[in-house]
């Protein structure tokens, strides 16, 4: 029998970074090792994504899971024990039959992706190789440039702006830890700044400030600011990234800025965010229109196509099927890789590479609610993505992540790849 053989699968919850309940999975193996893993779960999610399975009604606000794990306990233990884990296309591949649904409702998406990369984990541990070599193989193996969020706004702080994400990008650096050093300076400079004007809240739920700021625009006034105060040159050394989400606030064919006080069509949002593009050193903008907002988004990729990095998020939800479909209407140049979106981690791959080999940009991601659990950073590395986004420079959930990066790159003695490779307009 081989030593990669499931021997037996527990299931437990645990507790996010928002304090709601999620899954972790352990995974034992015949020939003694063990692996981990754990669901995240978003707060702005795409209607096509896989579905959390939570027990609604009172208990710890509706998000408890004791359905999701007795259907892990009770099924999906009982169809993976004996079966070869190293076999990773084959583990998933029973986890979405037995599930049965398009979008992992039955069993929930929850369930699936903690089992899914609880049998990578356990595998890697069983080759005695840490998960990124073990994905990878002997590719070679490099750093992603990080995406790191400095304000947060939409659903991740109240709706206090309605633009969710304020990013930098350090595009100048050349390694990993190098970003990350000229981010602390940046997150550092943004506390001052807002805590000298008054416009400070709190901290977000990816752990950038919650900021007070009169209009979105404010945002990346701000943000620019708080560049050149670290001792940057903003879009050269750091450039700017926004995460529109424009879903959360599209409703009957409009787009509603609270901050604004303004009522948008389509191409009245898409205006608005070009002149953003012309005026401010923005390199990457993710889910500029609704995800529904088809037309909206093959006008806005193809008005600004050679300037900045259109990134479909829940426009794509880690999809292979709606990847081909943007693909072929040149509706955005860059995927955002969620393993949750997709369920497991074998779908996750199909929508990677089919990104991958049609020349969209990569940017693997974690969810709003997260926890200690590092497997994003090994994906990034093992796969070869370009950017990684994990939320912000502060809470543990999140430099867990970052901090784990640094410990690669120890590894590999090495960085990222040039920016230009990535933004190739540049």
């Amino acid at each position: 029998m081989s030593d990669t053989e499931i021997c037996n699968l527990r299931a437990r919850r645990i507790w996010d970074s928002r304090g709601h309940p999620t899954i972790e999975v352990e995974i034992y193996l015949k020939g003694g090792a063990v692996g981990r893993g754990i669901a995240p779960s978003g707060a702005s999610c795409g209607t096509h994504e896989a579905k959390d399975l939570r027990d609604g009604g009172s208990r710890f606000g509706g998000y408890d899971v004791t359905r999701a794990i007795q259907g892990i306990e009770l099924e999906i233990a009982e169809i993976l024990k004996g079966q070869d884990a190293s076999n990773q296309r084959n583990i998933d591949r029973l986890l979405i039959e037995l599930d049965g649904t398009p979008d992992k409702k039955r069993l929930g998406g929850n369930a699936t992706i903690a089992t899914s990369f609880a049998a990578a984990h356990a595998v890697a541990n069983a080759q005695n190789m840490p998960l990124w070599r073990y994905l990878g193989g002997e590719n070679e193996a490099f750093l992603p440039l990080p995406e790191i969020q400095i304000f947060g706004g939409g659903v991740h702080a109240n709706n206090r702006v309605d633009i969710q994400d304020f990013m930098v990008i350090p595009v100048g650096a050349r390694r990993f830890s190098e970003a990350l050093n000229w981010t602390a300076e940046v997150y550092i400079a943004a506390r001052k700044l807002l805590e000298g004007t008054g416009k400070l809240v709190g901290v977000a739920d990816e752990g950038g400030f919650w900021p007070m700021f009169d209009s979105n625009e404010d945002g990346i006034r701000y943000l620019v600011q708080a560049i050149e105060d670290a001792g940057f040159t903003p879009g050269q050394d750091i450039a700017i990234s926004l995460d529109v989400a424009a879903s959360e606030f599209y409703k009957n064919g409009r787009y509603r800025l609270m901050k604004e006080d303004a009522d948008l069509d389509s191409d009245g949002l898409c205006a608005m965010l070009i002149n953003w593009i012309e005026r401010y050193p923005i390199c990457s903008i993710e889910d500029p229109l609704a995800e529904n907002d088809f037309d909206g988004m093959v006008r806005f990729t193809w008005a600004v196509r050679n300037r900045v990095q259109v990134i479909g998020d829940d426009f794509l939800v880690t999809n292979a099927k709606k990847i081909r479909a943007a693909i072929a209407s040149h509706a955005c140049n860059a995927l955002l890789v969620k393993p949750n979106q997709a369920g497991t981690l074998t779908e996750t791959r199909a929508a990677f590479e089919t990104a991958k080999t049609s020349n969209m940009g990569c940017v693997v991601s974690a969810r709003s609610g997260e926890t200690e659990d590092t497997s994003i950073i090994h994906l990034a590395v093992g796969w070869g993505a370009p950017q990684i986004k994990v939320g912000s420079f502060s809470r543990s959930e999140r430099m867990a992540k970052w901090n784990e990066g640094l410990r690669i790159e120890e590894a590999l003695q090495g960085g990222f790849l040039p920016p230009r490779s990535i933004f190739p307009w540049r």
